[in-house]
């Protein structure tokens, strides 16, 4: 996001900005892409400064909401086995939270276990599992085929009858354009939030410093490629 559409958004939260720290008209006319989640906090001062910016919504927050509703349709159908005088399914079911949310490619030996068992004893969470893993699908793979899997992602959730994911076809439609373009130019907030995260981490390990400028110095020395001479050597 540009600095001045983010100082639109401080501003509509009472946070006010000087004039010196915005791009001003002429460079937010000029940003052509942002990346962003779908918060119309964001999306309205996006639109109003930076008026040919194509907004790209970010993946993590698409994919996110897969997994929301994922486990809304667990957390449902725990409580109608528990209901049902099922404690040990139940518990079983209770189990699988952290094998159905994590990526395929990280399972282990165990989750592989855990979620076959999930396929014998109760078809809906499984099938809401497969859902959520073929959304995922769409970022992984060239920007054709995924318009073609999102198109099959979004017929598939509308009919399934898992209320959790009939909603969320509702907002990936409405929210389709953003999206599609981050798809297109494989735009996201991936870098800045790994950077973000690390610069938390330093703040963390310095158990506080006496100016920004100590923070400043420590992330251009730990994430900026910086190699200073050390005195010695």
């Amino acid at each position: 996001m540009s600095r001045e559409a983010h100082a639109g958004i401080c501003e509509s939260r009472g946070v006010r900005f000087p004039p010196a720290t915005r791009l001003g008209k002429d460079r937010c006319e000029q940003v052509q892409l942002v990346s962003c989640d779908m918060a119309d906090w964001i999306a309205v001062p996006i639109a109003e400064r930076c008026p040919n910016a194509e907004i790209c919504l970010d993946p993590f927050h698409v994919i996110k909401l897969s997994t929301d509703a994922l486990d809304e349709v667990r957390r449902d159908v725990w409580n109608d086995t528990r209901k049902a005088g099922q404690p040990g399914l139940a518990r079983e079911l209770k189990g699988a939270r952290f094998a159905l949310w994590i990526n395929p490619e990280r399972l282990t030996e165990r989750h592989h276990q855990k979620l076959a068992r999930v396929q014998q004893i109760n078809n809906d969470l499984y099938r809401a599992y497969l859902i959520a893993q073929q959304l995922r699908m769409i970022y992984r793979v060239p920007c054709d085929q995924a318009l073609e899997l999102l198109d099959a992602w979004l017929a598939w959730a509308r009919r399934c009858r898992l209320a959790p994911f009939v909603k969320l076809a509702t907002t990936i439609t409405k929210q389709r354009p953003g999206i599609e373009a981050a798809l297109r130019h494989h735009l996201s907030n991936a870098r800045t939030e790994q950077v973000n995260t690390q610069i938390r981490l330093i703040t963390r390990r310095g158990f506080g410093y006496h100016s920004p400028w100590a923070v400043i110095a420590l992330a251009m020395l730990s994430l900026g490629g910086l190699c200073p001479s050390l005195p010695g050597r």
